[in-house]
């Protein structure tokens, strides 16, 4: 079997650590119908977009110099290192991505860019340097003369003389985007719009506000522009960003709530949750039982509250009542009778009118699974559960809060689902707003319960 590198010249790729992850291969004869480059295949370790050639090499003198040298391929990375620049790395050939951004703001945030004389090329990559002005990273850029790339004049001009035409001719990116489109507009109106709308959406990426306004005063001084309407067009650009970053990750939320179908079938079951049945057995069970006083605010008097009307005015105050219509049965007749001295609520049920209700009532009253079940989530008490209700009550009423605010997520989940396939973003935005409430509301649960993971 013929070898992938056959007939190239290699190169060795290490990661930050030293290790070699990889190989690119630069053929070594003229042939149209073979890549110019061939790289490893990706696998676990290596992932082209995450990898910087020359990186390993290069991390400590940038560090100490505080700036890096980005360049396109590995020759320029080795003539520039050849010529006794070592703060150089290149990014293979690729468009730039974050995570190659993000492993040079590790050792600096000065990057110069550096590139040979082709316009066409360089407007081609230049949407993509938003990325490191985005990061909140000082972006320099460096057009070497006609006919030179890194590599030819790291070789002509040595360390000193290449370090000096740095020095002089790095420009400012915003500043440099903004001149090398200006030559295209030709005094059109319509191309200088353009180019205005193209300049401020890299200037909208800029995290810092004062370094952003600093652009702006720059930009209407090139473009000839009142700042004003600069900075209208910032605002402008900033939103369509945010509605951006939304919309991808409602993408995202949509593509990974792809649900298995138990888990829909918890959404659309008519059985009744463990949760509500454990809710039901301590409201049956403890209905008349004190739970705690109750100064009055206009007088002195302290009022005893039960747990029934504890546990009741908490769902009925977060509208979080089931829609089970034994449960509903069986709240509904509790609450009306909360002011009854005579009801009592076991003889009630079991022996109700509604074969259903009996039946649950009569299970509930047997039940150890469920007692065993909560106070097991109760730590494991070893008092008897009468004399700590107050612990177990709040649990109890946070538990089945948990499991129907997570019910209602999946449902929201759907919604924002069906909306997005049907392109209403205003309601997927509406949804991801309720979305976004449930799960604070969900959180402040989980604390409650002690951080544990709510199933």
């Amino acid at each position: 079997m013929r070898d992938r590198f056959a007939g190239r010249v290699m190169f060795p790729i290490h990661n930050l650590a030293g290790r070699v992850i990889a190989f690119g291969g630069r053929i070594l004869k003229e042939d149209k119908n073979a890549a110019k480059y061939l790289n490893s295949p990706e696998s676990e370790i290596y992932h082209k977009s995450k990898v910087l050639y020359g990186i390993f090499q290069a991390k400590r003198e940038i560090s100490k110099i505080d700036k890096c040298y980005l360049v396109e391929g590995y020759t320029d990375v080795l003539s520039m290192h050849q010529a006794g620049i070592e703060n150089v790395v290149a990014s293979s050939g690729t468009a730039l991505t974050a995570d190659q951004i993000r492993l040079i703001k590790r050792f600096t945030p000065n990057v110069t860019i550096i590139y040979d004389g082709d316009e066409a090329g360089i407007k081609a990559s230049l949407r993509g340097i938003d990325l490191v002005l985005e990061e909140g990273m000082n972006v320099k850029v460096l057009l070497l003369p006609t006919g030179e790339d890194p590599d030819s004049f790291a070789k002509k001009m040595g360390a000193s003389g290449y370090l000096n035409y740095i020095k002089e001719n790095e420009t400012d990116f915003i500043q440099f985007k903004t001149r090398l489109l200006l030559k295209s507009t030709e005094n059109d109106p319509v191309a200088k719009a353009r180019l205005i709308s193209d300049v401020i959406r890299s200037v909208a990426v800029i995290p810092d506000t004062i370094i952003r306004s600093v652009y702006i005063k720059e930009c209407s001084k090139l473009l000839d522009v009142n700042e004003d309407v600069l900075y209208n067009e910032v605002q402008k650009q900033k939103r369509k960003q945010s509605d951006d970053v939304r919309i991808s990750g409602i993408r995202e939320q949509a593509r990974k709530t792809a649900r298995q179908p138990e888990i829909l079938k918890e959404v659309k079951t008519d059985e009744i949750l463990e949760e509500e049945l454990v809710f039901l057995r301590f409201l049956l069970k403890h209905c008349t039982s004190p739970l705690f006083e109750l100064e009055s605010e206009n007088s002195n008097e302290v009022k005893l509250i039960s747990a029934g009307e504890f546990m009741i005015s908490e769902l009925e105050n977060d509208e979080l009542i089931s829609q089970n219509e034994l449960f509903k049965i069986i709240f509904g007749e509790v609450k009306d009778n909360l002011g009854n001295i005579s009801f009592d609520p076991w003889k009630h049920f079991i022996y109700h009118s509604n074969s259903e209700v009996s039946k649950l009532a009569t299970n509930l009253l047997s039940d150890k699974h469920l007692e065993s079940k909560i106070w097991q989530r109760g730590g494991g008490y070893t008092e008897k559960e009468e004399d700590i209700l107050d612990l177990l009550i709040p649990k109890v009423i946070n538990e089945y809060k948990a499991r129907k605010i997570r019910m209602m997520l999946l449902v929201i989940e759907d919604k924002i689902n069906k909306a997005f396939l049907d392109d209403n973003f205003e309601k997927v935005i509406d949804e991801q707003s309720r979305y976004m409430s449930l799960k604070k509301v969900e959180k402040d649960l989980s604390d409650k319960l002690g951080n544990r993971a709510m199933n």
